[in-house]
């Protein structure tokens, strides 16, 4: 696949960045890699909004084609190289359960994580702006306007907050029940597929955040970040800088 040319427009610490960079190391796809600083606003420049009218991250392009939707990525993925380190069963009916636990994991926990991240690591940009300023960065942001101002420059509610780790501990026993309803050590079976690679940043951001309590008695769990944080693509994945302890210094005297 040397003929193939593919830039991945990222962030280290964007969890659905950090999907599509596992993916593309299981594939064994080279790519160029675009950082964007996403508090600088790089995804909000003109010259990104030309590729990714959303304004978020990330973005693939493949020979002049762009690809957006990290989920969307990764089946695309699959559709271009099916026969490297296949992900999605060919069976039709194993990969549409595949398509339904992804379609979980982008409703429940992927959307969760958000809000404890956004309280505990980035709040302080926020406070440190005017109101001004804040109002402007939030009308400026195609998909995150009304996340933003929800959250505020006091952060999410106490409320809030516990909704969101409801639906965290939701997904994690969910996780449960998949892996031990497959008899394997993957959430499918025996084989990584993409569901796995789905919720895999939403774990490692609960662990590096201090959430990892929620599977304390959950082993098959704990078994499956263990296995997934031995892959030869993790590290890869998570270079420096891609936790937010290793960004935020004051997160990991927590721990």
């Amino acid at each position: 696949m040397s003929d193939i040319d593919f830039t991945l427009y990222n962030a280290p610490q964007s969890t659905c960045s950090q999907r599509v960079r596992f993916a593309m190391h299981i594939k064994e796809l080279p790519f160029t890699e675009i950082l964007l600083d996403l508090f600088s606003g790089d995804q909000l420049k003109p010259e990104y909004l030309s590729i990714n009218p959303n304004g978020v991250v990330p973005a693939l392009v493949h020979n002049k084609k762009t690809i957006l939707d990290s989920a969307v990525i990764l089946e695309y993925l699959e559709d271009i190289c099916p026969k490297i380190n296949p992900m999605r069963s060919a069976d039709p009916v194993i990969a549409a359960e595949m398509r339904t636990m992804m379609r979980f994991i982008d409703e429940v926990p992927t959307p969760a994580i958000r809000i404890p991240s956004y309280n505990l690591a980035f709040l302080p940009h926020f406070q440190a702006m005017s109101k001004e300023e804040f109002e402007a960065l939030a009308d400026s942001k195609p998909l995150r306007r009304e996340f933003l101002l929800k959250m505020g420059q006091t952060g999410f509610s106490e409320a809030d907050m516990n909704e969101a780790l409801s639906r965290l501990q939701r997904a994690v026993l969910r996780m449960d029940e998949w892996i031990e309803q497959h008899g394997g050590s993957w959430l499918q079976g025996n084989h990584i597929s993409y569901a796995d690679i789905a919720v895999m940043p939403v774990i490692v951001r609960m662990q590096d955040i201090n959430l990892s309590y929620y599977w304390n008695n959950l082993p098959k769990v704990a078994k499956w970040l263990e296995k997934i944080q031995e892959h030869a693509a993790f590290s890869k994945t998570f270079y420096h800088g891609s936790l937010l302890t290793e960004k935020y210094p004051h997160l990991a005297k927590n721990k």
